[in-house]
């Protein structure tokens, strides 16, 4: 009979007579089935969490009045939203299939053209499997986050770790790299997973591509620099006079006859007149026949297996040579050092270190033995170990400009990288000592011009590279570096490109000069160009170490191709 109140205080007060329901007395009549089952709704609540306190069960208490207001006056929305806050609950205590549960409920709830809202529960659930591991549900829910708000960063690196996870590396690093992007390149996070990376990306493509390379012989240049970096090694040495007739090499330019049919001696002949590429075979001939310059041969072969970057070809023979007890002492040394390079570029400091110890051992009067061991020490950030090597290199051979040059240069770098200006200015007193007492070493010129360009004292550097270019006109690397400093002094693109070109025009083997034109390229956001030329630089690579590097600018380069296709996103350019 409770309802019969209102009733009849509508028909009492109605005015007109009548048995009409005014607005708000239908507005009442028919809320009322609501309210009640929300009471009703409300009281089986409470009962049932007082069931559940009694029980300890923690899900019942959530089952609460407020709830079920939501679920009843809530738009989707505010459901969905209400959902995803609970499953935030569940996630900071550590339920993350609780969560997930609520995050899917909140998924089904909003509506579809809530894009962002949409978006924002898929990334949270795969926030949530990314806490059990799941990497493919991962992947998955960051992808439909991504579609839904294409520039949504939490997302994307969370895809990024699952791709690594997954060792989808081709993936991983496109969406790390429109991180770095949208983030303006200052997460350093994102900065460290888009490195590992590219380094184990290029590691594997090296892997295999230097497996299969072609042996490609280096340029006349560089390869005697090469061998200038040697004062005692005796296959660099030219002929004796006993060793050859007086003849006139014919008109194909075969080597004049040697007095000896000896293959090691021809080879020998081969090289003064820069006929690189018979070299092997005529070695080869020699330890063949087992003649008495045999350890000469296989050094002689190995040398240049090493030129051609097959280290694999080249370690036997070099292992053989130094196991020549019988040998000439300056042989096995070289060998060793050799070996112990070798080693460095494949990343094995331990075993290169154990070379050039040995080395020192058989042959204490070696000067290349201490010059070498200071450069690997440089590498290996042992500055001080590096300047005691080239001091004794300098003592066994005053004359040596390039050894008197690199501790220069490895004071210099101890000094810099200690932030201390008196040293600093000491070791820039030594390059200038050096360059006046050695004016004809063209590495003088170069390592200070490098230390004049940290100084940013660029006006002195560019003088320093013309001195070293007017010494050594063919020498690519140097125009490339002073391309560079063009480019870091005056910002000058157009002239740095030009002397790069230069490099490339004088040696087209030089890889180094196609890496950084490759790097400019990128800058400038031309990055089908830079592809192009870091490929050039990959096939002309001399190590795999160094393809591997080559691999990882590539890739950043397609990375990013790729990232603009999809997303519209580009770095900065110069």
């Amino acid at each position: 009979m409770a309802a019969s109140k209102p009733v009849e205080a509508a028909g009492g007060g109605g005015g007109g007579g009548g048995a009409g329901l005014s607005r708000w007395q239908l507005a009442l009549v028919l809320g009322a089935p609501i309210l009640l089952g929300a009471g009703a709704l409300y009281l089986w609540g409470r009962r049932a969490a007082r069931r559940g306190e009694r029980r300890g069960d923690s899900t019942v208490k959530l089952f609460s009045f407020e709830l079920i207001y939501h679920f009843i006056f809530q738009s989707p929305l505010d459901r969905a939203q209400a959902a995803k806050n609970k499953g935030n609950k569940f996630f900071k205590a550590g339920k993350y299939e609780h969560a997930i549960q609520c995050y899917t409920e909140a998924i089904s709830l909003c509506p579809p053209e809530k894009n962002l809202d949409l978006s924002t529960f898929y990334q949270n659930r795969a926030a949530a499997y990314e806490q059990l591991q799941k990497w493919t549900e991962v992947a998955q829910d960051c992808t439909k986050a991504v579609e839904l708000n294409p520039k949504y960063v939490k997302a994307l690196f969370r895809r990024a770790k699952a791709h690594e996870k997954l060792d989808n590396k081709k993936e991983c690093l496109e969406d790390v790299t429109a991180v770095c992007i949208l983030e303006a390149f200052q997460n350093q996070q994102s900065m460290l997973l888009a490195d590992k990376v590219l380094k184990l990306l290029g590691k594997e493509k090296a892997k295999e591509k230097y497996k299969n390379r072609e042996p490609l012989m280096p340029s006349p240049q560089f390869i005697k620099s090469y061998f200038s970096s040697f004062t005692d090694d005796i296959i660099s040495q030219p002929l004796l006079k006993g060793e050859k007739s007086d003849e006139d090499k014919d008109k194909e330019g075969e080597a004049s006859e040697v007095k000896e049919n000896s293959g090691y001696l021809r080879a020998k002949q081969y090289m003064e007149e820069e006929n690189y590429d018979k070299i092997i075979s005529e070695s080869t001939k020699e330890i063949e026949a087992k003649g008495k310059y045999m350890a000469e041969a296989l050094l002689l072969r190995a040398t240049f297996y090493l030129l051609i970057g097959n280290a694999n070809a080249a370690k036997p023979d070099l292992d053989e040579v130094i196991s020549m007890e019988d040998a000439n002492v300056k042989l096995r040394a070289n060998a060793l050092i050799k070996r112990g390079s070798m080693y460095m570029q494949q990343q094995q400091p331990a075993l290169s270190t154990q070379d050039f110890n040995m080395a020192a051992d058989i042959d204490p009067q070696n000067a290349d033995v201490y010059h070498h061991r200071g450069q690997l020490k440089i590498l290996l950030d042992q500055i001080e170990e590096a300047v005691e090597d080239f001091d004794e290199c300098i003592r066994l051979r005053p004359d040596s400009a390039l050894a008197q040059a690199q501790k220069c240069f490895a004071l210099y770098r101890q000094a810099y990288t200690g932030n201390n200006p008196l040293p600093v200015q000491v070791a820039m007193k030594g390059f200038e000592d050096v360059i006046k007492k050695f004016p004809k070493c063209a590495e003088g010129y170069a390592l200070y011009a490098q230390a004049l360009t940290d100084q940013q004292q660029f006006g002195k550097a560019d003088e320093m590279y013309d001195k070293c270019i007017d010494l050594e006109p063919d020498n690519a690397t140097t125009y490339v570096h002073k391309g560079l400093l063009q480019l870091q002094w005056k910002q000058d693109l157009d002239k740095g490109l030009e002397l790069i070109s230069k490099a490339i025009e004088i040696d087209n083997k030089c890889d180094f000069a196609y890496e950084t034109m490759g790097t400019i390229e990128v800058q400038r956001g031309n990055l089908d160009k830079a592809i192009e030329m870091f490929n050039k630089a990959i096939n002309l690579a001399k190590s795999e170490m160094e393809m591997a590097h080559l691999y990882s600018l590539c890739d950043a380069a397609y990375a990013q191709t790729e990232v603009a296709k999809k997303y519209g996103l580009k770095p900065p350019t110069l």
